[in-house]
């Protein structure tokens, strides 16, 4: 976009906020920069279903980074004149979510973050693969911007390889040691020798039965071009550069404290990720204290199964012993399923409210399997007419171990991700930019309480199921330890694998992904264990506070009934309630 046109939006932001009244002008503030934010992010729009730019996938070279910083500082600007302590209650939290969101999109692209736009569990070319799911196939028109979008991929590329350069050449780069085989899904785009194997053309094969088999016929010859003209030949070029250019090119140090400005990007990262300004000394405390407490409460369950040997024996045992794996993926699906439902029935004892959309069980897509996560949670878009799905990986069956799996379904599917996140989009009233937002300590701590909760539940029917979930808590408590381990204190991926190792029932497989993870997507990791203690010790503050008159179905939905919310925020919703709940109880 020209310099000219980035001038004539940055003078209208101060006519945007003259409306009367702090909330008029901070509603007329986000509302414009709303508008703005999903122009510049096609997929995104396309996500919550707008599809106004379902043709595009959005300019994200250097260039363009740029004008988004000098419009975002325009929007903290307006921000900077409406005093928060004027809003009412609803339009403060509002405020306070928001103004974090326009921070972190400053800061990070201050700090280099869009000079990376790849980790090892993650990137801009994995990406892509979620755009068949996502977009709108109602008539024609849309598979044609769809066609469009695919066409679009060559110029989005290079704008993306800009990005990889110009972090080659300031030295943010990720660590080389996390990108080894991280371009196979490039590659197995690459050597399509038929369009029609590839995930894109998928769509085309399910095109509404309302369209003349003639129009069919074409489309999906078009669709065909496109993807040998245009889609084929981006990864190839991708790959080259890939392979020729960024990965041997890649730094050779670990810590994100060695990259440009590294101590302050790891602590806009944990400030992200986590919602409060913990130092890395401070998580570090934490994690290893958690550490110490998980360790004795598996050395009970050790204990109470008369094992013969030691800790590091029970671990080697879990991992090798053929009664904790399945056979074959359907095997490991079907387990999950029963896991699901099972947690679907206790639901209504737990929760006063519960949401209307259903979720399914299906195996992690085989293109990005062999390097991804246990599991995860995938929504669905905005108006689409599919289910939130819940993702096992059925890649490599002996690291896959079926005494996690119960842990693991609470985690993504109920009471984790799939309830929380189905609530939250229901709330109609909130805006968009809370109502589309995943805040990482509030999603992932609500995840990780969701497969402690699973005690009371009675998911966990034997001490192994048990040891499970504490295998999972602990994987989460010695993420604090190694994250910032490897970004604030120099540890070597070695150090961190034996840690995790030897305090975990993990398979080596999926330790070693994990570790990968926490290398190059520093702070993420750190969400999941800070959020959970924040939401217990508020569970434990309301049950002193309100004694026998204590109803945790209402504190669940206390806890959820904001949506997505920074931990600061939620602490100070719940001890509202609190406060109101006791002045129910006088009343009574």
């Amino acid at each position: 976009m020209s310099r000219t046109i980035l001038a004539l939006l940055l003078c209208c932001l101060p006519l945007l906020a003259s409306a009367s009244g702090p909330r008029g002008r901070f509603r007329d503030i986000w509302q414009a920069e709303w508008a703005w934010r999903l122009q510049q992010q096609p997929q995104f729009a396309t996500s919550v279903g707008v599809h106004a730019y379902d043709d595009k996938l959005g300019e994200v070279g250097p260039d363009a980074q740029q004008y988004r910083l000098q419009y975002w500082r325009a929007v903290l600007a307006q921000l900077d004149r409406i005093a928060p302590d004027k809003l009412d209650g609803a339009t403060r939290i509002d405020y306070l979510i928001y103004r974090a969101q326009i921070e972190s999109f400053i800061g990070n692209i201050e700090l280099g973050s869009s000079e990376m736009p790849l980790n090892s569990d993650s990137a801009f070319y994995t990406d892509l693969a979620f755009l068949p799911r996502q977009h709108r196939f109602v008539d024609a028109d849309d598979v044609r911007r769809y066609i469009a979008r695919l066409r679009a991929i060559p110029a989005y590329f290079d704008q993306h390889m800009a990005l990889l350069e110009a972090g080659l050449k300031s030295g943010r780069t990720l660590p080389k040691v996390v990108l080894q085989g991280r371009d196979q899904p490039i590659a197995k785009v690459a050597g399509l020798k038929d369009p029609q194997a590839s995930g894109y053309y998928e769509p085309l094969r399910r095109l509404p039965a309302t369209m003349a088999p003639k129009l069919v016929a074409e489309l999906q010859q078009q669709a065909r071009a496109a993807i040998v003209e245009a889609v084929i030949p981006a990864h190839a070029k991708l790959l080259r550069f890939m392979r020729e250019r960024y990965i041997p090119g890649a730094r050779s140090t670990l810590s994100a404290s060695r990259l440009p400005k590294g101590e302050a990007w790891y602590r806009r990262q944990i400030l992200d990720y986590v919602t409060e300004d913990l130092t890395p000394a401070q998580i570090h405390r934490i994690g290893l204290d958690e550490v110490a407490r998980i360790q004795g409460e598996m050395e009970q369950i050790i204990g109470e199964l008369k094992f013969d040997g030691d800790f590091a024996a029970f671990l080697k045992f879990l991992r090798s012993d053929p009664q904790f794996y399945a056979r074959s993926p359907d095997e490991l699906l079907a387990h999950a399923a029963w896991v699901a439902k099972r947690a679907d029935g206790a639901l209504p004892k737990f929760f006063g409210r519960l949401p209307r959309l259903p979720y399914g069980v299906q195996a992690v897509p085989d293109a990005i399997a062999p390097y991804y996560t246990g599991g995860r949670y995938v929504p669905p878009a905005q108006g689409s007419n599919e289910p939130g799905w819940y993702w096992v990986n059925t890649y490599d069956l002996p690291s896959r171990p079926l005494y996690t799996l119960p842990a693991l379904t609470l985690h993504e599917a109920v009471p984790g991700h799939h309830l929380q996140g189905a609530l939250a989009a229901e709330q109609g009233a909130q805006p968009p930019f809370r109502r589309y937002s995943y805040i990482s300590a509030y999603g992932e701590g609500w995840a990780l309480y969701a497969e402690e909760l699973g005690v009371e539940m009675g998911i966990y029917r034997t001490p192994y199921e048990r040891f499970g979930q504490l295998t999972y808590a602990m994987w989460r408590a010695c993420r604090l330890v190694v994250d910032t381990g490897i970004h604030s204190q120099d540890w070597t991926r070695q150090r961190a694998l034996d840690y995790m190792l030897s305090h975990t029932a993990m398979s080596t497989h999926e330790i070693n992904t994990e570790v990968d993870r926490y290398i190059s997507w520093p702070g993420q990791a750190l969400s999941y264990m800070i959020g959970m203690i924040r939401i217990r010790d508020l569970r434990r503050e309301a049950e002193t506070a309100l004694g026998p008159d204590f109803d945790l179905r209402a504190f669940h939905d206390s806890v959820l009934e904001l949506g997505s919310v920074p931990l600061p925020i939620l602490a100070e919703h719940v001890r509202g309630w609190i406060e109101l709940q006791k002045g129910r109880v006088g009343d009574g």
